[in-house]
This record gives C-alpha cells, structure tokens and sequence, in this order.
C-alpha cells in the first residue's frame, strides 16, 4: 500500500509489461543550497515526467511518487505537499504541476534510496512490478542510491536521461554513467525510447544513451 490517505490508490495489477514509473523527490520546496543550478531545467524536466506519467496512464502502467520527508517524521503525503508548496517555495510552481492525483502510490522515505526503511520492496511485488522507469532529482544522489539499491534486487531498469536532473550537470552525467555501465540501466531519453516500447520488451536491455 501507499501511505495512508483516505485517497491512497487502491493495488491493481499485475503490471503490464512488469513496469511501473517511479517519480523520486520532485515534492520538494527546492530551497536547498544548490537548487538555484538546478532550478533552469526544471521546466523541461516537469514536462519529460508529465509525458512519462501521461503514458504510463494510457497504458495502466502504475505511477508510484518515493519522496523525501523532509523530516516530517509524523506527517503523510497531503502534509508533505501543503509544507513543500507553501508560499515563497521555490518549488511551489513545480509541485503544483507534477503533484499525484489521487490514484497514484505515494511512498514516503527517510533517507536517499526509495527501498531503504519504506514499504516500496512490498509495494512493488503487490503490483507485479519488475522492470523501472526511474525520473526524478536528483540524478547524483536519491536517484542513483534508489536503482542501485533496484538492480541488487534484480529489477530491470530505464532510467531516462532527460527524465532526471541535478545540481551539477557532470555530476549527472557521471551517475547515468555509472548506472548504466555498473547497474546494466538503459538512459536513452524519453524522446529516444517510449514507455509502450520499454514494456513491451521481454527483458530491459543495458545500452549506449544515443
């Protein structure tokens, strides 16, 4: 399940083609040092996983948000977003774009990786999930530690190089590198690879962003 809501999104499944999109940390104030780099390709990032999230709806592929707490350790998901986007945030534009809707998973977490201390590793199971799409910020950080931790659990991975951001954009470069090379992940973009395509294959395939 996700968090506990009244408005949680019921399990559904199985997952067609096993996949299922995962949206890391994109509820978030953005006023940690260093979001200013970052904030410029916000708008273009918020479009990517919009169209990502638009196509998993058209193929019932299920939309699972794993977001930071950000040391709201007795909050859940609606106190998460009213603390995120409160006025002067400068996150406030984005959440109010990309927030989930009511049927999607909500998965709170306390530290970088979306597997550690949450209830994703039973969620996922439950929604016949075995293959991932992983978007979100930041690619460096809460993005590389989630599909490290999802490939020792032998998940298959995309992880869309157009789809993830962060505050420096070598450090970025350096993360797709590294989960692509070490974690067998496919980084092709979004505009290179859609998701009807990456869940109709039998198994993901590691190669070259081109």
């Amino acid at each position: 399940m996700a968090d506990g809501d009244p408005d949680t999104a019921r399990i559904g499944g199985p997952a067609p083609g096993g996949v299922g999109l995962l949206i890391i940390d994109m509820i978030n104030p953005m006023d940690f040092d260093g979001a200013e780099a970052m904030l410029p390709r916000i708008d273009a990032l918020v479009a990517t996983v919009l169209d990502l999230r638009g196509q998993a709806d058209a193929l019932g592929v299920p939309v699972v948000y794993v977001n930071d707490n950000y040391g709201q350790w007795h909050s859940e998901r609606s106190k998460i977003i009213e603390t995120c986007a409160a006025p002067g945030r400068p996150g406030r534009e984005m959440i109010r774009r990309i927030a989930p809707r009511p049927d999607d998973y909500f998965v709170i977490k306390p530290q970088v990786s979306g597997f550690y201390a949450t209830n994703l590793p039973v969620l996922l199971p439950k929604l016949g999930v075995r293959r991932l799409v992983l978007t979100g910020i930041a690619a460096d950080i809460c993005v590389l530690f989630t599909a490290a931790d999802a490939h020792m659990r032998d998940y298959g991975l995309w992880i869309p190089s157009d789809a993830v951001a962060g505050e420096d954009e070598r450090r970025a470069e350096w993360a797709l590198a590294i989960m692509r090379q070490s974690l067998a992940a496919e980084t092709r973009p979004a505009r290179a690879l859609d998701l009807e395509r990456w869940a109709r294959r039998d198994e993901p395939e590691s190669g070259q962003e081109r």
